[in-house]
């Protein structure tokens, strides 16, 4: 039997006027998801901002935690999961990465399927994603099932009630010191 390996899902709030609206309404403590193959978090994948500045430009991006948004939110708060998984389930999960990576400069951010959260409908069209959809789809499409509904459903606080993830760290992102886990 294989190792098992981890991957790890970040939730942050920024605390930018967008995630203000959308806790407004979720009133969950986190509005973004995000995940990374590695606890240091330097190879982490979503989709959202592509610049910084321009909060109505979205897609498929490559985080990092020092630099890019979250460095232009140095108060951002965040929960990050660890979810064990097979040898297997991660080769297929960077099978389903690497569709994105090659193609990323075709994909959309999907506002509208933030709206069909609000009115519990999914909305969903080709090549566009929210972050949560994006993360859960990748799980989905691995054969990783937390949840029993629709990826374009799946919010941010979903995760935060799965029981398959483990709690590694709470706090503020800019002080997150993996090396001390």
């Amino acid at each position: 039997m294989a190792a098992d390996r981890s991957v790890f899902i970040l939730l942050t709030n920024t605390g930018t006027l967008f995630t203000k609206i959308i806790k407004g309404y979720t009133r969950a403590p986190y509005n973004h998801a995000s995940i990374s193959f590695n606890r240091e978090l330097s190879e982490m994948y979503s989709f959202g901002r592509k610049n910084p500045n321009n909060p109505l430009n979205g897609g498929f991006v490559k985080e990092d935690i020092k630099t890019g948004t979250f460095s232009k939110y140095p108060n951002t708060t965040c929960v990050i999961y660890e979810l064990k998984v097979s040898e297997r389930e991660i080769e297929k999960m960077k099978r389903v990465l690497h569709i994105f990576i090659r193609s990323h400069n075709k994909y959309l951010y999907n506002i509208l399927g933030v709206v069909g959260i609000a009115l519990k409908e999914p909305v969903e069209f080709s090549n566009s994603y929210f972050c949560s959809q994006f993360v859960a789809e990748i799980l989905d499409r691995s054969g990783i099932k937390l949840w029993n509904k629709l990826p374009a459903l799946v919010t941010p606080d979903d995760f935060r009630q799965s029981d398959r993830l483990h709690l590694i760290y709470e706090g503020k992102l800019s002080e997150y010191e993996p090396e001390q886990l």
